[in-house]
């Protein structure tokens, strides 16, 4: 099913959790709602599913507005986080649950129901747990019969809050793999909030990333990790170290920094910011470069570098530890940083000061 989503804003007392919301959502589409806590991502799904309401919008699936419709009415699975499953019943009644306790004239017959419940213990591959109730189960099992009583009843819209949480991070790989191999063999359009970067571009055929309310972008794995369309999403996608630069003729430039790597824009001269993520810093040995390190931590496989310019700036470096150079690489030693992949964003001067705009430009790439 479709789903339209236009000017939807919501405000808890004096806190505007969604601001003007707009998202389009096809039918069958698997899509990851990112962000940090706070977000307005669980709100959203919240209003989807029928548990909250808007202050203002739209929300219309397949044509109908939603808005008008009753949770109950909206024929959605909802799968919690904590899977909120009946510890009383047998995995075999809480996935019958939906269908037992529908309006009379719509109820499944009990040899339909039945046969429907062995047909999801079938397909979620947990025939053998039918009669265990959930304290016998790991928190694996527990999240597919929480998924199986969710689509026990058809649902036009499979909603997903945090599904894999609280289960630890092997168990959450390969539910990954199972759940999307479930959405392809249902079809069913498939929404789920997460904050786990890796489980949403794993996992979703599009990633919308949500940020203090706002869609801040839209996209798939390699657009967005490529192409942040703000300094939000940079820092959000890992690009913690922030660089002044001024820019010329399309190039940034900075005292200490190889920028060669990085191809020629088309942006106006001036003060920016360039962001980047500490593996894609490389320093290089250089007795008149203004940068030093000021410390080197080991894990192993990398190098974690603190380095901290002449004017008292820092900067992160996270290089592989058997790199060409890396034993050179000392606390104290003078390096430039050469920079091998970036996004950099214009700045406007308010008084003395130079604050990054927000606009949606530009992914430095390396040239070849």
């Amino acid at each position: 099913m479709a789903i339209s989503i236009s000017g939807l804003r919501k405000r808890f007392g004096q806190t505007d959790v969604l601001r003007g919301l707009e998202l389009e959502i096809t039918k069958g589409e698997l899509v990851a709602l990112l962000g940090p806590s706070g977000s307005g991502k669980t709100t959203l799904l919240k209003i989807i599913a029928g548990l909250e309401w808007p202050d203002t919008g739209r929300l219309e699936v397949d044509g109908e507005n939603w808005l008008e419709l009753a949770a109950q009415d909206r024929r959605i699975g909802f799968v919690f986080q904590h899977y909120a499953l009946f510890p009383h019943m047998s995995v075999r009644d809480n996935l019958a649950f939906g269908l037992t306790v529908r309006p009379r004239a719509q109820r499944p017959g009990k040899a339909v129901i039945a046969a429907k419940v062995q047909e999801l213990l079938h397909f979620l591959q947990i025939t053998h747990l039918a009669d265990r109730f959930p304290g016998q189960l790991s928190g694996g099992q527990r999240q597919r019969v929480a998924l199986g009583r969710a689509l026990a009843i058809e649902p036009k819209l499979l909603l997903l809050d945090e599904p894999f949480g609280a289960l630890d991070a092997a168990i959450r790989r390969d539910l990954r793999r199972w759940l999307r191999g479930v959405h392809e063999a249902t079809g069913s359009t498939t929404i789920f909030v997460t904050h786990d970067q890796e489980e949403a571009f794993e996992l979703a055929d599009r990633v919308v990333v949500m940020g203090e309310g706002r869609i801040e972008q839209i996209g798939h794995a390699d657009t967005i990790h490529d192409h942040p369309a703000s300094p939000f999403v940079a820092r959000f996608m890992g690009a913690t170290v922030e660089l002044p630069v001024t820019l010329q003729a399309g190039r940034p430039e900075a005292a200490g920094l190889d920028l060669q790597a990085l191809a020629r824009r088309a942006l106006p001269d001036g003060p920016a910011t360039l962001f980047v993520r500490p593996e894609d810093i490389r320093p290089v040995p250089d007795s008149a470069a203004p940068w030093r390190i000021e410390s080197r931590m080991s894990n192993g496989a990398h190098l974690r570098l603190v380095l901290r310019h002449a004017t008292g700036a820092e900067a992160e470096a996270d290089i592989p530890r058997r790199a060409v150079q890396a034993e050179a690489l000392a606390p104290g030693a003078s390096v430039r940083l050469r920079v091998e992949a970036g996004a950099i964003f214009p700045a406007e001067r308010q008084g003395t000061a130079a604050t990054t705009v927000s606009q949606p430009i530009l992914k430095l790439e390396s040239s070849k």
